[in-house]
């Protein structure tokens, strides 16, 4: 489930992935709220391009760290290749 910040007190926590488009976005909140997986979104900037490399903004998503490894393997059945290993 989405939550806000304060919703983790003082727990740390970890990026999951980074969404660059705003149909990404939707597709990794549905797999979360389907799989029951807390997790905080923040929009940031990015980034992006190979050759004319430029600040982009994206959906931060942000897990508690014992749910990173779950919440991965939730992203990756949904078929949502995750921005952090490119």
């Amino acid at each position: 489930m989405r939550r806000e910040l304060d919703f983790f007190d003082e727990q740390v926590l970890v990026l999951l992935h980074i969404a660059k488009k705003l149909k990404e976005s939707l597709r990794v909140e549905s797999l979360l709220d389907e799989a029951g997986v807390d997790y905080h979104i923040e929009v940031d900037n990015y980034m992006g391009g190979v050759i004319f490399r430029s600040a982009r903004a994206g959906a931060f998503f942000y897990v508690l760290q014992p749910a990173r490894d779950s919440a991965v393997a939730v992203l990756q059945r949904g078929g949502i290749r995750l921005a952090l290993e490119d």
